[in-house]
């Protein structure tokens, strides 16, 4: 057995006597990320440079909400018990398929009230929701969690993982090396990015980059999730996630072909609207032409 082992403190530092993790401020910065992201590709296709930064104060709180909401439900037989922890969200008990459910909804009512096509609006976001994810799974690094069964540290070596990562593999209640599953999700994640980035290239048909990265952050959450050991469960056996995962692909397979098949006339992602920056150009054009007259 490895001794020595540096254990990392989930606290980065204290205001007072508030303690600020680390997990909360990589979320923080995934979710800072991604919105500069999605806020640059915005304006590029077009829309309101103030679009996602209105959008996000409705999202991140409705999100949070429901995380916590998703998360409680599923272990709805501790907390039918413990009625007054369930505002305790700082003593942990979230779910990212929560927080997306939540945030999904949001964006649908809000492109409604806009008069934006969620369509278009999702395909611009959906590979900067990969970067949040990708970014906010190094959290449950921070807090040693999201992980899966044991392994060996032979394993762990011969994915080729630095040192100080494989350490912090080992759980010491356990006395195991454990699947880094956080790893794999994040990774998984960075190949759907790429994919994604390539897409726009081939400037796919509206709404397949959206239901793209449904399909594909469920099929690696579907086969991941089997590898955890703190998984939520619906009844039984059951795992809450793989199911979520599961009407995720069906979904995102379905609407792709009925939209191939029905949808008329084809619009694709870059088609429509000009950049805002050219909108601008052409209007100054305009306007001095119309002096000259």
């Amino acid at each position: 057995m490895v001794t020595n082992l540096l254990a990392i403190n989930p606290v980065a530092f204290h205001l007072g006597p508030i303690p600020v993790n680390w997990y909360g401020i990589i979320i923080g910065v995934g979710i800072l990320v991604a919105y500069f992201l999605a806020q640059k590709e915005s304006v590029r296709r077009g829309l309101d440079p103030e679009f996602f930064a209105d959008l996000l104060i409705w999202a991140i709180p409705i999100s949070i909400l429901s995380a916590r909401v998703y998360y409680v439900v599923m272990k709805w037989d501790y907390y039918s018990q413990h009625p007054g922890s369930i505002i305790q969200i700082w003593n942990g008990g979230i779910a990212i398929h929560g927080a997306l459910i939540g945030a999904f909804i949001t964006a649908y009512i809000f492109t409604k009230k806009r008069k934006v096509s969620f369509l278009k609006l999702a395909d611009i976001a959906a590979p900067s929701i990969l970067v949040g994810q990708i970014i906010g799974r190094w959290g449950n690094f921070m807090n040693q969690e999201a992980y899966g069964g044991p392994v060996s540290r032979e394993f762990l070596e011969g994915l080729f993982l630095p040192n100080w990562l494989i350490e912090q593999m080992y759980i010491r209640e356990d006395g195991n090396y454990v699947h880094p599953t956080f790893l794999y999700e994040s990774l998984w994640n960075v190949v759907g990015l790429v994919i994604l980035l390539f897409a726009r290239k081939l400037n796919w048909r509206r709404g397949e980059m959206f239901f793209f990265y449904l399909i594909w952050y469920s099929i690696g959450r579907f086969y991941i999730e089997g590898l955890r050991t703190d998984s939520l469960y619906l009844v039984g056996d059951l795992r809450s996630a793989q199911v979520v995962s599961i009407i995720g692909i069906t979904v995102g397979i379905i609407a792709i072909v009925y939209r191939r098949m029905k949808v008329k006339p084809v619009i694709h992602y870059l088609d429509e609207e000009k950049p805002a920056a050219t909108k601008k150009k052409n209007n100054t054009t305009n306007k001095m032409k119309s002096k000259k007259k």
